[in-house]
């Protein structure tokens, strides 16, 4: 059984607590069931399910903890797993961050999950890859995708009397596509709580769409240039600041950093357009209501208007400053506006177009400047009209700088990326003097 239900959980959670005799003790129960279908060349290569559960117990003597883990559920293996943990901790050294488990709290029920997507089958899986494979055949293309489900479940339980439990379902989907000669690229990616709103073989006609115009593209000189990022590009550019981490900021390693110390909380640090938060309960973009610290998640504001709202805090970093701990982020959401992509091309005189970023590098943490190439589809606009298409760059360019040069926002979207496989609600964006360092001869 790799899904357990609240009531579950909670019954095998009390039994490995009640083997317990160090000063504090913590176990963990999560497991998940799933599937996926990966296929290149317009064929499918892989197929399979995967389900999996584990429990973790983290006992405690003073400040000295130790962790074990266990895979098998009788209960002469839970006791033996309670044991190995409490001998591990009377042999670590003493964590002078330690602090206490927290006692019993209410957290809302989250809504993460959905039953539709807990239903998919290999053979609705089947059938939506070959959606997506009658889109690409007919653009005589060749395609390479993945799609993968998964429903999951997390649960905690302390000796101190705290419980918390979460079940989720998630649907992800991704297809490039490419000529017979690998001379062209599109792209798509596409992910959603409810497996009804993904449609494969429209995110396919897109990849398609891009591919088949990205022929015969020219080089243009970098430099600096306006852009409109569509919402993977900008999810790419994005993510890396997206931790707000209030001791890396104090410690003088982040692009929250003030010089000369202390942090840039309350600055205006980007422009008046720009609100980031997070939101547990936002229908599109669903998140836990707990941190793994046991602390409930609300929503909160990162970036107010361009002004840093609030910084996450650990319990050990807020009781040093003397301020109520934050938890970090469930999940991240950018305010977007009523424009379409299609507005934000027709608004821009001179301009390019980015469809996708990736290999993305960070340079410089402390100003986030970062670098990284186009792909999958690069374009030149001119008179509000994409002229044609253009070879890829190379780019340099910081997030936050960009966010100072942002002239225009569309509608957000659910976007991918499948470098940290993590799902964001982004805008497409227009920026001025985004900087392109060089020319890339990769498609």
């Amino acid at each position: 059984m790799a899904i357990y239900t609240k009531e579950q959980a909670q019954a095998l959670l009390k039994k490995v607590l009640s083997y317990s005799k160090a000063d504090e003790c913590e176990v963990s129960l999560s497991g998940s069931e799933g599937g996926n279908v990966r296929y290149a060349l317009n064929a499918v290569s892989t197929a399979g399910d995967i389900s999996s559960v584990g429990l973790g117990v983290t006992s405690v003597y003073g400040k000295k903890a130790g962790t074990a883990t266990i895979n098998e559920f009788d209960d002469a293996s839970l006791e033996r797993v309670v044991r190995r943990s409490e001998e591990l901790a009377q042999l670590a050294p003493e964590n002078p961050e330690y602090m206490p488990m927290l006692g019993p709290s209410t957290f809302k029920e989250a809504i993460t999950y959905n039953a539709n997507t807990a239903a998919m089958t290999p053979e609705s899986r089947a059938e939506m890859v070959g959606k997506s494979l009658e889109v690409t055949k007919a653009a005589k293309l060749n395609a390479a995708g993945f799609l993968e489900n998964s429903t999951g479940f997390n649960a905690v339980m302390n000796s101190k009397g705290l419980f918390a439990y979460n079940k989720s379902s998630d649907v992800t989907f991704s297809v490039t596509t490419r000529d017979e000669a690998g001379t062209v690229s599109g792209y798509a990616a596409r992910g959603f709580t409810d497996v009804s709103k993904l449609d494969t073989a429209s995110a396919t006609r897109v990849a398609t769409v891009k591919a088949n115009a990205s022929k015969g593209a020219r080089a243009i000189e970098p430099g600096k240039y306006t852009v409109i990022l569509e919402p993977v590009a900008a999810t790419y550019m994005l993510e890396n600041m997206f931790r707000f981490d209030a001791r890396s900021a104090e410690e003088g390693r982040s692009f929250l950093s003030k010089k000369g110390g202390g942090t840039r909380l309350g600055e205006q640090l980007m422009d008046p357009k720009v609100n980031i938060y997070s939101d547990p309960f936002n229908p599109d973009l669903p998140g836990n209501t707990w941190g793994g610290d046991g602390l409930p998640r609300e929503k909160t504001m990162w970036i107010d208007k361009g002004v840093v709202k609030n910084l996450s805090y650990s319990r050990y970093w807020a009781q040093k400053k003397g301020v109520a701990p934050v938890p970090g982020p469930s999940n991240i959401i950018m305010d977007g506006g009523d424009a379409t992509l299609e507005d934000l091309i027709k608004s821009t005189e001179r301009g390019i177009l980015v469809s996708r970023l990736w290999y993305i590098r960070m340079v410089d943490p402390q100003s986030l400047l970062l670098t990284g190439l186009t792909r999958d589809g690069t374009f030149y606009i001119e008179n509000g009209k994409i002229k044609y298409p253009v070879k890829n760059f190379r780019f340099n360019e910081s997030p936050v700088i960009m966010l100072n040069n942002l002239e225009a926002l569309g509608k957000q979207e659910r976007s991918i990326s499948v470098e940290s496989y993590r799902s964001y609600l982004i805008p497409p964006m227009k920026i001025r003097d985004f900087t392109f360092s060089s020319l890339s001869d990769a498609v």
